[in-house]
């Protein structure tokens, strides 16, 4: 940050000529600019000439060709993508909030005639945004009685060794995917767990450093199991029925998303293990007890439940069935979730007051996601998403019988890279889906099973600590040393491709034999 220098009263125009140049040695050199901000600078200004370059296009694209063509952009069409391409620059390049950018967005093609009034303002009331809110509230009174902490706590205290112990962490960690829906929100859930493990292994510095790795890597990695693990899971569902397809519901997420949770989060915890630790810190026997563990909590960890940890338990286990239950009794899942909303903040049976847990809402996010919804469904509407598709991807269908596989690794290998450029999960699937729906049925591949496969691959975003802020959280712990830059690329590195592989597999193999095949 640069200081003013303090000024004497002499008049400027005599400052020169009566006062003697100050020694070198006292006057203040300016701070050279480190060269990340140049890199950054350089950066913009390519970027912004690309950006600058896809308007012509889109420009000429729009008014230089005849109308109904099948090359052709309508006017609406290019007026969206120029705002979208300034909204992701803005988000990858600018310090404004992804809010303020999205709201901003949005507003601007209403401004324009290209969205009605009514549909920004509906967007703030679909069902996904009541589901997400209160779901929100249910976390925050789980939270509030320590449950899912003294949970964590007692699992990995069993563990006698150190990849007994990853492996258990990362079971929890899996598991707190249908508690809280958001992965910040299971980031800050975990650090308690994670700093009096850290604190209980001090002098294992090696197994700290990997516990340190596995706890983020794991929350994104295993969001994919649950509906509500991410915000990118609704957008999704919502993009693909405002394209005339049909949406997810949770167990259908379910079915699909937790094998693919569940065989990455152990498959990455075991890369982890090879990779930061020694085989001979691998065969050293661990003696975690819980008493150790409750030295460096403060939430008790002993004893028999305490009543709202009971009712907590019985409250999500009731919420969770009656989701994956909805074809049974018809309860539209924001029902279920208001239901549990109420009984978590209610007088006699809940835990926290209704007023304290909203204020816990991540009320941004949710304004982001309708916004991000609202610019998704512009893309579809006005054929901008059709357009760009065609134009980017377009000359994949001139590859024949391996047009589908080689849009399906296009695909998986650009959601899984796309954190690189754009750090929010909901902004990459409200860019990356538009565009793979609308081309998919020409291909010959299924938008549904293609759309679940991009947004599977978008959970890797391990690579920077800016690329998602569950590893920024844990990569900044008071009193506990965890990893650097270094060992993010070290990981990702190895990981990327096994994650771009491995949901490869589940998109052409896997998920076909399940119920949802890839190719029409």
């Amino acid at each position: 940050m640069n200081t003013a220098e303090t000024e004497t009263a002499t008049p400027a125009r005599f400052r020169y000529a009566t006062q003697a140049p100050a020694p070198a040695a006292l006057s203040p050199a300016p701070r050279p600019k480190r060269p990340r901000e140049n890199r950054r600078r350089i950066a913009a200004l390519l970027a912004a000439t690309l950006l600058a370059a896809f308007l012509i296009w889109c420009a000429t694209s729009a008014f230089g060709q005849a109308a109904g063509t099948p090359s052709a952009l309508s006017a609406q069409g290019a007026l969206t993508l120029a705002v979208f391409a300034v909204a992701i620059w803005l988000w990858i390049f600018s310090p404004v909030g992804d809010t303020y950018v999205a709201l901003g967005a949005a507003l601007v093609l209403v401004l324009m005639g290209v969205l009605p009034e009514d549909q920004l303002f509906s967007s703030l009331g679909e069902d996904t945004i009541w589901l997400l809110l209160a779901a929100f509230v249910i976390a925050a009174g789980i939270t509030a009685t320590g449950l899912a902490t003294r949970a964590a706590a007692y699992i990995v205290a069993g563990a006698r060794s150190p990849r007994q112990l990853v492996h258990l962490t990362t079971g929890v960690l899996v598991a707190t995917a249908f508690a809280v829906p958001s992965t910040s929100g299971r980031a800050a859930l975990a650090i308690p767990v994670f700093i009096a493990l850290a604190r209980a292994l001090q002098e294992r510095r090696r197994v700290v450093l990997a516990l340190s790795l596995v706890f983020p890597s794991v929350i994104l990695l295993s969001a994919v199991a649950s509906y509500l693990g991410a915000g990118a899971h609704l957008i999704t569902s919502q993009i693909l029925t405002a394209s005339g397809y049909e949406g997810f519901s949770f167990a259908g997420w379910l079915l699909y998303g937790l094998p693919l949770a569940f065989v990455s989060s152990h498959l990455c915890a075991e890369l982890v293990l090879w990779l930061f630790t020694r085989p001979g810190d691998r065969r050293l026997p661990l003696a975690v007890g819980i008493e150790q563990l409750q030295e460096h909590s403060p939430v008790p960890l002993t004893g028999p439940l305490t009543v709202g940890q009971s009712r907590a338990a019985l409250l999500i286990c009731a919420v969770v069935v009656l989701w994956c239950t909805e074809p049974l009794h018809h309860l539209h899942p924001a029902i279920v979730a208001l239901l549990g909303s109420l009984l978590v903040a209610s007088p006699g049976f809940g835990s926290v007051g209704l007023a304290k847990a909203l204020k816990a809402v991540p009320w941004s996010m949710l304004i982001f996601m309708a916004a991000t919804l609202t610019l998704g469904t512009a893309l579809v509407g006005t054929g901008a998403a059709q357009w760009l598709a065609l134009s980017v991807l377009g000359p994949v269908d001139g590859l024949g019988a391996a047009a589908p596989w080689v849009f399906t690794v296009l695909v998986v290998v650009m959601s899984a890279a796309a954190h690189l450029v754009i750090q929010s999960r909901s902004a990459r699937s409200a860019v990356l889906i538009p565009l793979v729906v609308s081309l998919a049925p020409g291909l010959g591949v299924n938008a549904v099973a293609i759309a679940f496969a991009s947004t599977a691959a978008a959970g890797f975003c391990h690579t920077l600590t800016s690329s998602a802020k569950p590893v920024n959280l844990f990569s900044d712990i008071e009193g506990v040393e965890t990893y650097k830059p270094a060992d993010l690329l070290r990981l990702s590195t190895v990981l990327a491709p096994v994650m771009v592989a491995l949901v490869l597999v589940f998109a052409l193999w896997i998920w076909p034999a399940m119920g949802m095949p890839l190719f029409l």
